[in-house]
């Protein structure tokens, strides 16, 4: 599924819609250039799960912790880290296999530990359609994933 977003607004709000449907033990895999918006789907994601303090990309620390609604909520930024064995000195398998969400920024550089079931989330520039324009791009890894409007993939 492809959803256009035309200012960090809309992608806060894409964002806040997936995160009012997530899911306890799903995994949301993040990807996309610096600047191109991850902490702004990412802060409406987790104001969806119901976090109410606000939330930054955890760059020097791997991982933030938030307690959401009804689950916790796990932030990770994986940009800076040199090794998975980082993730692993973590306890990342807590994480990814606990009863929380995960979302996982730079999902990529870590490829090899993720679970198979996972939801990626790409989001890209196009700055022909315009500065702001953002394609976010979902992908369910495994099992089917509910799109914003109820449908199934």
């Amino acid at each position: 599924m492809i959803i256009e977003s035309f200012s960090p607004e809309e992608t806060y709000k894409i964002g806040y819609d997936i995160g009012c449907k997530a899911k306890r033990g799903q995994v949301y895999c993040l990807n996309g250039d610096l600047g191109v918006g991850k902490t702004v789907f990412t802060q409406g994601f987790a104001k969806g799960l119901g976090v109410d303090e606000p939330v930054n990309s955890p760059t020097f620390t791997i991982v933030q912790e938030y307690m959401g609604k009804d689950m916790p909520f796990y932030h990770f930024d994986v940009y800076r880290i040199g090794d998975v064995l980082e993730m692993e000195e973590i306890g990342y398998e807590e994480y990814f296999y606990g009863d929380g969400v995960c979302l996982i920024e730079w999902a990529g550089l870590i490829e090899d530990i993720l679970p198979e079931n996972r939801i990626v989330i790409n989001i890209k520039k196009n700055l022909q359609k315009g500065f702001d324009y953002r394609e976010i791009e979902i992908i369910n890894a495994i099992k089917p994933f509910e799109d914003l409007k109820g449908e199934t993939l």
